[in-house]
């Protein structure tokens, strides 16, 4: 029913994480109806974000610089770091203002049954990094649960109950 072009655009949308089939076809019949020049932009844009965006060679975090601005920050804590799963989760973290020191993002989680063994993730990097105090970010976040979704004062509650081990 949708034209071969059309329908590439909606299985390409679908490979965002949260979009279903129904979204991708809203979304593409949205670009089918901008102007051409607006749609072209959104093209440049994601284009120039593969281009330039990389991972910060001292934390793994997004960036467009060799290091990130958390790194490269001489006012942040260089003795505590935050484990992170991803990028977006340092973003979480910072909405909430409470925490002040590093980050270190895995680039995911181990997960034996997809195949993400120890040697997938930046973990040799963690242990190369010389950390402070080891803290567990858990108290009111759930078990497998994602930062992204989670609010900040209940991130902020987490970060602010943290404990030495």
């Amino acid at each position: 029913m949708l034209s071969p072009a059309v329908e590439n655009l909606v299985t390409q949308l679908t490979k965002l994480p949260g979009i279903g089939r129904r979204t991708a076809q809203r979304l593409a019949f949205h670009v089918l109806s901008t102007p051409r020049d607006d749609a072209l932009e959104l093209a440049r844009a994601i284009e120039d974000v593969k281009a330039r965006v990389r991972f910060c060679r001292e934390c793994g975090n997004l960036t467009e610089d060799e290091l990130c601005a958390v790194c490269s920050d001489t006012r942040r804590d260089r003795t505590v770091i935050c484990v992170v799963e991803q990028p977006v989760d340092v973003v979480s973290v910072e909405r909430t203002g409470e925490y002040r020191g590093l980050y270190h993002v895995l680039g995911g989680a181990l997960s034996p049954l997809d195949g993400v063994e120890p040697g997938d993730l930046r973990i040799d990097g963690l242990i190369a990094r010389e950390a402070g105090d080891l803290h567990l970010v858990a108290s009111g976040l759930p078990v497998g649960g994602d930062l992204e979704y989670a609010d900040e004062v209940t991130l902020g509650r987490a970060l602010s109950g943290r404990r030495a081990m």
